[in-house]
């Protein structure tokens, strides 16, 4: 008996995928992970991965607002790392001070610090480039992208990536600087 043994699809380089993930980021596409593939009883067929969903771009409020939001979708894949501020790590506080200072925004590298800046916004006025706070005391924050959607550096073991503002617990309040 002859047994064929093949190999697995190559997967992209690191930097080919931040690159295809940028790629998709400046298209307004967001990112959902791919599906678990697995073969069932060595020979069924592979469970398809979803697709990533086209988000309607928002157009910030004003070219500073612009380059922030640009700046922190660029960041999406690049890990959490307790006190990242960039350019290759980040925590949640880092990324914004990282993508505010892109747009000559000086911020603290303190979420709960970061509440304090700028004007309180409702939750309903949200606009693309202005702070989302969780948690009270405050402990985390994000940028919101517009279309209820936030990036933000989530925890340690995960990467920068964008979520809707909704599904993220303990809404805190936000802020707007630009």
């Amino acid at each position: 008996m002859t047994t064929t043994r093949t190999s697995p699809a190559r997967r992209p380089s690191r930097s080919g995928r931040r690159a295809l993930i940028a790629l998709f980021a400046s298209a307004g596409v967001a990112l959902t992970p791919m599906a678990a593939q697995a073969s069932v009883g060595g020979g069924g067929a592979a469970a398809p991965a979803p697709v990533a969903a086209p988000v309607a771009p928002v157009a910030a409020p004003n070219a500073a607002a612009q380059i922030i939001v640009d700046t922190a979708l660029a960041q999406q894949g690049k890990p959490y790392v307790w006190a990242g501020a960039g350019p290759n790590v980040y925590d949640c506080s880092g990324l914004t001070q990282y993508s505010y200072a892109a747009a000559g925004i000086t911020l603290p590298h303190s979420s709960r610090m970061q509440s304090t800046m700028g004007v309180p916004v409702a939750r309903a006025d949200l606009q693309p480039g202005d702070l989302v706070f969780f948690y009270d005391p405050v402990g985390h924050v994000g940028i919101y992208i517009g279309n209820g959607l936030m990036v933000h550096a989530p925890t340690a073991g995960d990467v920068v990536r964008t979520i809707n503002v909704d599904t993220m617990w303990g809404y805190h309040s936000a802020r707007r600087l630009v």
